[in-house]
């Protein structure tokens, strides 16, 4: 491989990105859109529930449990009602999402030792939601409980501890559930896939549309010349999105980097360039720029979207999805990610991962080689 000829391919092809303003926005805007979009609009963070209250006791006990829910950080009660038309018609608006009814005898089963009834009533139209709300209802009853068993014991003068087992949660590596704290780290994976494959899948089928192909076949530049020379710009384009991904998280969403530096880009820089070369083959193929970015939106970004991790966990798939997402190689690229940012492992624990994508590498830029070839069909 001749190095003259490859920086003359690179040289062009950075002045091809300069004088073409599309490219260069997309390039340089669109990551900093997604990281404030993403960063900002998707939480997965379930908080402020609106709720309806119709309280039917209205007594002392009946306030006392309602207030665990308004002191609670995942409930808002919206108002308080005395039928089930007004509270049905708040969730048919999706004003509230759930209902509470005191059942009258609340106070009175309490003080008779009889199990006190509350109903529940949940929007299940978002299934994920009603589900997250649910189990933060459950842990404010449970909750409720405990503390009405462990009174009810002191006044027996019983020192026994009440909970028969002692529960001592610790959260590791994200210990307030913060959902930005993943989301960033994965988003990393989706910005350098689609800068990487959507823009180098124009580059070769952009010189086949305006006739400029035929001069580069004349040239003495060798085909995989003419495939690195294209790659070049767009690895350095890609490396300074990742930096400004890696800024923006840690000094506008105050995501923690607790791993090595280096290691991040370096394993970054891996991935960019299978990605790269992948994006490149789907130019050699299409030769033709609308299809060729249909192409890598259908090939990259979506599977990179939904099958890596990065919005669905893997384990919660059907089983032949699962093995289908080992072909994803930004499933290893998040896991490295999130282990780097996160867990502050190294490639003692990440070389899996790191092997996985210089297989991706080495395929990628393998066909990309083998399927261009310097003749005109």
């Amino acid at each position: 491989m001749n190095l003259r000829r490859v920086n003359a391919v690179a040289k062009k092809e950075f002045i091809q990105i300069w004088r073409d303003p599309r490219s260069l926005g997309l390039a340089l805007v669109i990551p900093v859109i997604l990281i404030v979009l993403f960063g900002y609009g998707l939480s997965l963070d379930i908080q402020n529930i609106p709720m309806a209250v119709w309280d039917r006791d209205n007594t002392r006990l009946s306030v006392d449990f309602l207030l665990n829910f308004k002191n609670s950080y995942y409930f808002n009660i919206i108002g308080y009602y005395d039928n089930y038309r007004d509270i049905q018609h708040l969730i048919d608006k999706g004003d509230a999402m759930m209902g509470v009814v005191i059942d009258k005898d609340f106070s009175q089963a309490l003080l008779s030792n009889k199990p006190a009834q509350v109903q529940l009533l949940l929007d299940g139209s978002d299934s994920n939601t009603a589900q997250i709300a649910l189990g933060y209802a459950r842990s404010v009853v449970m909750a409720y409980n405990t503390n009405i068993l462990s009174s009810a014991l002191q006044r027996a003068g019983n020192s026994v501890n009440p909970a028969p087992i002692d529960l001592r949660p610790r959260v590791w590596f994200n210990q307030d559930f913060q959902s930005k704290y993943f989301i960033v780290p994965g988003l990393i994976a989706i910005i350098m896939m689609i800068i990487a494959a959507l823009l180098t899948s124009l580059t070769v089928a952009r010189e086949w549309e305006r006739g400029t192909m035929e001069q580069l076949i004349s040239t003495p530049v060798r085909s995989g010349e003419l495939i690195f020379g294209k790659f070049a710009p767009y690895f350095v384009i890609g490396m300074f999105d990742l930096l400004i991904a890696v800024l923006m998280g840690r000094f506008l969403f105050d995501v923690p980097l607790r791993g090595n530096v280096i290691l991040l880009f370096a394993l970054s820089g891996i991935f960019l360039t299978g990605s790269l070369a992948l994006g490149i083959y789907i130019s050699v193929v299409a030769k033709n720029q609308l299809l060729a970015s249909q192409m890598a939106i259908l090939t990259s970004f979506l599977p990179t979207f939904l099958l890596s991790g990065f919005t669905y966990e893997i384990f919660n798939m059907p089983k032949f999805v699962q093995a289908i997402t080992y072909l994803i190689p930004a499933r290893y690229f998040i896991i490295i990610l999130r282990g780097i940012y996160l867990k502050k492992v190294g490639m003692e624990t990440l070389w899996p991962q790191a092997a996985c994508l210089l297989i991706f590498v080495f395929v990628s830029v393998t066909l990309a080689v083998k399927k261009f070839k310097k003749k005109i069909l």
